[in-house]
């Protein structure tokens, strides 16, 4: 399905990827973990043609899509949930929500979208007239992955969606990721809630220093001491 090909991406002179390869099969949940700077942010950027790759190559659905225009990526299928959240403040959840639907495709199944959404989110079916800055951190987040999901993607590229969430809201994140997955889309999560990203997906790489240094099956991996020591603290 998502193929990336020893990429390398670099800001200015600097390097921040280097021969990065990477797999997501149909249906897949795969989880990306590592330190803070290891390169996760610009490789899930990249992936959404965010950030221009240097060197390698991607693939999407078996075409290169390496050199396409930013917009392309989600007319194909490709949605990301960025770091930070990124809502439009001063506009309603319901207006944030559709504006995630604005490709053809999406439009016409706008309603059914948002009813999966609310669904997903039962928090937000009475935040729709609300602006979304006046949320709270998670239900932001919320509005977030709602937003991507209304572009009806078969990849969402997640980052750090835990970040800064009391453990009661993460815990209802990951549900819902599971179950967004759990519909077949394809999903990307970057993520430095070790333990959570990995008992929750089915593969996973570890980045450090821009490069991948070990991936498998994510039940393999977090039985690694050295995993364990660097990411869990045992």
């Amino acid at each position: 399905m998502f193929e990336l090909d020893r990429i390398s991406v670099s800001y200015g002179a600097a390097p921040a990827l280097w021969d990065v390869s990477l797999t997501i099969q149909p249906g897949e949940l795969v989880c990306v973990v590592g330190p803070n700077g290891a390169g996760k942010t610009t490789m899930i950027n990249a992936m959404a043609g965010l950030q221009p790759v240097r060197e390698g190559s991607m693939r999407f659905n078996q075409q290169d899509i390496t050199r396409l225009p930013s917009h392309q990526f989600c007319e194909m299928g490709i949605a990301i949930v960025p770091e930070g959240r990124r809502l439009f403040t001063q506009m309603s959840v319901l207006d944030n929500l559709e504006l995630g639907s604005f490709i053809p495709k999406a439009k016409v199944h706008r309603k059914k979208s948002l009813e999966w959404v609310l669904s997903l989110f039962p928090a937000l079916e009475v935040k729709l007239n609300s602006m979304a800055g006046s949320l709270s951190g998670g239900q932001q987040q919320m509005v977030a992955i709602g937003r991507a999901l209304m572009a009806c993607p078969d990849l969402l590229l997640l980052d750090e969606p835990s970040l800064g969430l009391s453990p009661l809201i993460v815990q209802d994140m990951f549900r819902a990721i599971r179950d967004i997955n759990g519909q077949g889309t394809s999903v990307l999560l970057v993520e430095q809630n070790v333990a959570m990203a990995m008992n929750l997906a089915t593969r996973a790489y570890v980045v450090e220093e821009g490069r991948i240094v070990m991936q498998g099956l994510a039940s393999d991996l977090i039985s690694q001491p050295e995993i364990q020591r660097a990411y869990l603290g045992l």
